[in-house]
């Protein structure tokens, strides 16, 4: 709703009349002043109206050469997906924390919400080499700002290359009336310094910081976690090209199905907000009681399968390579090249530095 300066004086003298005279502001007034409050508050430099510049409608920016392995092979993957398998391992991931599970290249694992609806923060990491992670800005430019079947994480320079690929998704790309759609790499988690800039309070229930936690028996430290898969969450931009979120939709039934390319190392958060109908700035870490966001946080969990005829399933996978850049960024080494230190990115990869 937007109100202009003059229907916001009326409706600020009115509430200041009735006020003034001990009436009670009607319930209309009230719900105005919120939404004006927000507007004021929530404002953009962007405007919702639209201007037509006869320009040609622009196609997706970013596509593939032929035998590129930007798109998954949908024939091999539906068979990963569906193929027999074990389960070897489940792992339990209460409200409002974090863990960090192993995850061996060629499995198959599942993020679940086994009692209903529940948003998930995920970060992934090679399981050798930290520096290599999920990449959440190039994944949204090489597929979609929110991802479903077939889709890849991509894990970041100098390395590009698919860190696990989507097999199965129960909620299905669901998009809304209002533009929201699920598994965001749009935002990023919440974190306990943006709190404090909106609310000025001190407040430790965060995802940034169930990740911090769960990744430091693994030698990580809070300089590893980054931006993350909003998993189970949807989200959007408004008219005014603002990030929105609305209330998860999973139950104890859904799941989101990835396969490892990568020994990987995967943290989750049971996001603090829970279920996000209940969200909000400011939360009071030490007195809980009056929170309606800890009624609606439910736990995770991550189910670890191997497929049980592994070979054959897998006889056209191979093991994604780092994209081989020959440059070395225009940088020029010594003329005597028997005395000059190798710098090239390549050197760097095979010494995992």
């Amino acid at each position: 709703m937007n109100i202009n300066s003059i229907e916001l004086f009326f409706l600020l003298l009115s509430v200041f009349v009735l006020t003034t005279i001990g009436l009670t502001v009607p319930t209309r007034g009230r719900l105005l002043l919120k939404m004006v409050s927000e507007d004021v508050l929530a404002s953009s430099s962007q405007t919702p109206e639209k201007t037509t510049y006869n320009v040609p409608k622009p196609k997706p920016a970013y596509y593939p050469h032929k035998g590129s392995p930007l798109y998954a092979d949908r024939e091999l993957y539906s068979a990963i997906a569906e193929a027999p398998k074990t389960l070897v391992e489940q792992h339990l991931c209460a409200p409002r924390s974090g863990i960090a599970v192993v995850i061996p290249a060629k499995s198959v694992f599942r993020i679940t919400t086994p009692e209903g609806p529940q948003v998930c923060d995920l970060n992934i990491w090679n399981l050798h080499n930290p520096r290599e992670r999920f990449w959440a800005a190039r994944t949204r430019q090489l597929h979609s700002a929110h991802v479903s079947t077939y889709d890849r994480l991509w894990s970041n320079l100098p390395f590009l290359r698919p860190l696990v690929t989507i097999t199965a998704d129960t909620l299905s790309a669901r998009h809304d009336e209002w533009g929201g759609r699920v598994h965001d790499t749009l935002g990023t988690r919440c974190d306990p310094y943006v709190d404090k800039l909106i609310s000025g309070e001190d407040n430790d229930l965060h995802c940034h910081s169930n990740l911090t936690r769960a990744i430091l028996p693994h030698g990580l430290t809070e300089f590893d976690v980054h931006d993350v898969l909003n998993v189970f969450q949807v989200t959007g931009l408004n008219e005014y090209d603002q990030y929105f979120m609305e209330a998860c939709p999973a139950t104890n039934k859904d799941y989101f199905e990835l396969f490892a390319e990568q020994d990987l190392l995967v943290a989750i958060s049971a996001c603090p907000g829970g279920d996000l109908s209940q969200w909000g700035w400011g939360e009071d870490s030490d007195n809980l009681e009056g929170s309606k966001m800890v009624d609606c946080c439910r736990p995770l969990g991550i189910d670890v399968y191997k497929l049980d005829n592994e070979e054959k399933i897998l006889e056209k996978w191979e093991a994604p390579k780092v994209v081989n850049y020959k440059g070395n960024h225009g940088l020029k080494g010594p003329s005597n090249s028997e005395n000059r230190r190798d710098v090239s990115i390549e050197g760097a990869l095979d010494q995992n530095i």
